[in-house]
């Protein structure tokens, strides 16, 4: 499948636009997009803290699957 993923790399909305859909329309439209190119895998990483609550829902209504994924890092 190499080659063939894409990945959604930014998708925001100012504060004061979020929650009217246009987040997820963005995102259908990439998506749209990705298909056109000959996609067959999208991808995209969201934190997983409450700030990022609004992106999960945009990402989960338009078909995205979560997975579990830990990763750890460590300062030095």
């Amino acid at each position: 499948m190499q080659g063939r993923v894409a990945d959604l790399t930014l998708l925001a909305v100012h504060p004061d636009h979020q929650n009217l859909r246009i987040g997820t329309e963005l995102n259908k439209h990439a998506l749209d997009k990705m298909v056109d190119s000959g996609m067959q895998m999208a991808r995209v990483e969201t934190g997983g803290d409450a700030s990022h609550a609004p992106s999960r829902r945009c990402y989960e209504k338009t078909g995205y699957t979560p997975l579990t994924i830990v990763r750890y890092q460590k300062a030095l």
